[in-house]
């Protein structure tokens, strides 16, 4: 990997499970993390939500992207991440899959780019294609009435 595309970010144990992350962008602010009872007291979210959380999203901006380019319109697009935790071989916690279902608005199913879009999406997100080389992933493009438009294979 090139050096231009590396980053980092800082994070730091605040108190018990608390861990507060920085991102080292000037307009984002730092983000508090944490494990759920009975580790933490759940005062943000742990790691499990935020890769779920991180290729969703990812998800989600390479679609809008490669069907409208930079001007997607507001409130076309909803996502449902839902993140499997269940213990390996070893008895130890893992994610064991991700789920996520895009839900569009009739102005995505209907752009010129949709037909198209919906079976390259996936390859350009940078997030989830890293997660799944080690992580099964299902990815679903729905309708607003729940009609399935694309299904990873």
């Amino acid at each position: 990997m090139s050096e231009e595309g590396r980053f980092t970010i800082h994070l730091e144990q605040r108190e018990g499970f608390q861990i507060n992350a920085q991102f080292g962008v000037k307009r984002v602010p730092d983000l508090l993390m944490d494990e759920p009872p009975p580790l933490g007291e759940q005062a943000g979210p742990n790691p499990s939500r935020m890769l779920t959380a991180a290729a969703a999203d990812c998800l989600a901006a390479s679609l809008l992207y490669c069907v409208f380019k930079e001007e997607p319109p507001d409130h076309c697009l909803r996502v449902e991440a839902t993140c499997i935790v269940a213990r390996n071989e070893k008895k130890r916690m893992r994610v064991s899959g991700l789920q996520i279902r895009l839900i569009v608005a009739d102005v995505v199913k209907e752009a010129p780019r949709f037909h198209r879009c919906k079976d390259l999406f996936e390859d350009f997100c940078v997030v989830s294609a890293s997660i799944r080389a080690g992580i099964p992933m299902q990815v679903t493009v729905l309708d607003q009435a729940g009609t399935v438009l694309h299904q990873s294979s």
